[in-house]
Parts: C-alpha cells; structure tokens; sequence
C-alpha cells in the first residue's frame, strides 16, 4: 500500500506541475525575452520549466511524511493505517504543498524579474536621453 501511495503521490505531483508550467509558460516567456536576449531566454524558459517540476515533485513528494506508513522500528510504536480518509488527505496534501512549493519558487523568479525589468528599462531611459 505504501508503494501505491507513493506513486500515486508522484504522479498527482507531476500532473500538477504540468498544469503551473502550462499555465506560466507563456508569462515567463514574455518576461524573459523583455529581460534579456531572445536566445538565450528560451534556454532560461526550459530551465524554469524544469525548475517547476523540481521544486514541485520535491514540495508534493514528502517521503519523509510518507515514512510514517512504513513499519516502525520499535515494536511498542503505533503504526499508522491507510485508510481512505488518510488517502484523500494525503491527496490532498500532496496538491496544496505541490501549489504552494512552486508558487514561491515563482514568486522569487518574478521579484527578481521585475528588478531586472527595472534596471533594463532605466538603462534604456539612458541611453534614449543620450541619443538624443
């Protein structure tokens, strides 16, 4: 059952990700070839894709919460039951911390993107005042 739970975990987690790296695809496109120059902005896109995937197996992955249903080392402690109130919850978990694993990845990606947006377009300003 525990290997179940763990794959089920995984998948739910990937799937999950797609979705964010879907949904975010065309925004950090956008954003990255604004910043810097389109060449290499598509290489930085595939790596933020990636870094979604990463940040959000690992976030709704928890293997070290998902070792509670393995058999405890000691035999006086309590071992805990799937049940389908468990599943459900773990499913459950496993989305939000999903979510909420690579919500904050993207917010970090999207405060330094607006610095460097800030920097790019004053840079800009500069060299328009001084063309002109």
């Amino acid at each position: 059952m525990f290997f179940t739970l763990l794959l089920v975990t995984f998948a739910l987690a990937i799937v999950t990700s797609f979705i964010i790296a879907k949904f975010f695809d065309k925004p950090i496109g956008k954003i990255l070839n604004r910043i810097i120059a389109e060449d290499i902005s598509t290489a930085w896109q595939k790596y933020i894709k990636f870094a979604i995937y990463v940040v959000g197996i690992s976030g709704g992955v928890r293997v070290w919460e998902l070792e509670k249903y393995l058999q405890p080392q000691d035999k006086s402690a309590f071992q805990i039951v799937l049940t389908n109130e468990r599943w459900i919850l773990e499913i459950y978990r496993t989305i939000i911390e999903t979510l909420q694993s690579t919500a904050w990845m993207l917010l970090v990606f999207f405060l330094f993107a607006m610095i460097a947006y800030v920097i790019v377009k004053a840079f800009e300003l500069k060299q328009n005042k001084s063309a002109s």
